[in-house]
């Protein structure tokens, strides 16, 4: 994947402050009753029902929604490729007393023990995925890994958010024990958004140590995520603005994208 998560993972919670996970826990809970399988039921004795109940994290991330999910009542796997936001994923786990599972994996050689009922990826974690063949792959395998019928609830950023509201931007903030500069590249050829990360971190002794990271993500039209999702064997449901939860408009820039599990293929 384009860009991983190393050391701005230990800050990346602090800088991340204000991302209403609990506001998106409570909509995908909404989907997964509305559509899905699974049931916030853990530790069944029925090996089916408990496959059922199962809901996979893609990009999981520091386990901040994982957590959240959990907490819900669901049995939950975490999968990321950052084995830095894993670590805190892990710590996180161990505050909770929860039993989270993580897997240090990438999304397009995904690996799991049994099927899932339900499948969620959020904060734009396949926009990290650049090539249609590859997001196509990653589609297939989450198709392969659930279980009949279950549902892949995922958001993705849309060109228009990169290309007219944060694309050549620069993103600064202050604060007392970290500061950032967030600069933004778009080139509207590729649609791939690229944007430097440099984080000022505050040391025991007052100084600060410098870090960059380069990360680079692609921004998808509606109907271009569509054809993706349909090419790998799967059937669209819904797509809605993930921000307003009414229908897609051309200036949405996030988008929830409901698809189900069908005749598995690849």
């Amino acid at each position: 994947m384009s860009g991983q998560y190393t050391d701005f993972a230990e800050v990346y919670d602090e800088l991340m402050d204000d991302t209403p996970y609990e506001e998106w826990s409570e909509t995908l809970t909404n989907i997964i009753e509305r559509y899905g399988l699974s049931k916030p039921v853990r530790n069944s004795q029925d090996a089916l029902e408990s496959e059922r109940n199962l809901v996979l994290e893609l990009g999981c991330g520091t386990g901040s929604l994982t957590e959240l999910m959990y907490k819900r009542g669901y049995d939950v796997i975490g999968v990321d490729n950052s084995e830095a936001m894993l670590d805190i994923a892990v710590r996180k786990r161990e505050e909770s007393g929860s039993d989270i599972l993580y897997l240090l994996q990438d999304m397009r050689e995904l690996e799991l023990y049994s099927t899932v009922g339900t499948v969620i990826s959020v904060c734009d974690s396949v926009n990290y995925i650049l090539e249609d063949e590859e997001l196509i792959t990653v589609f297939r395998l989450v198709n392969n890994y659930l279980y009949p019928k279950g549902i892949f609830i995922f958001d993705f950023n849309t060109d228009y958010k990169y290309r007219d509201v944060i694309g050549d931007t620069v993103i600064a903030e202050n604060r007392d024990d970290c500061s950032f500069i967030w600069e933004n590249y778009y080139d509207e050829d590729t649609a791939i958004n690229e944007y430097d990360v440099t984080v000022f971190v505050r040391e025991k002794n007052s100084l600060f140590r410098k870090f960059e990271e380069t990360h680079f993500q692609r921004g998808y039209r509606v109907e271009e995520m569509v054809s993706l999702v349909e090419k790998a064997g799967m059937r669209v449901i819904e797509v809605t603005d993930a921000d307003t939860h009414n229908a897609v408009t051309e200036t949405s820039q996030r988008v929830y994208l409901v698809a189900g599990e069908q005749g598995k293929t690849g």
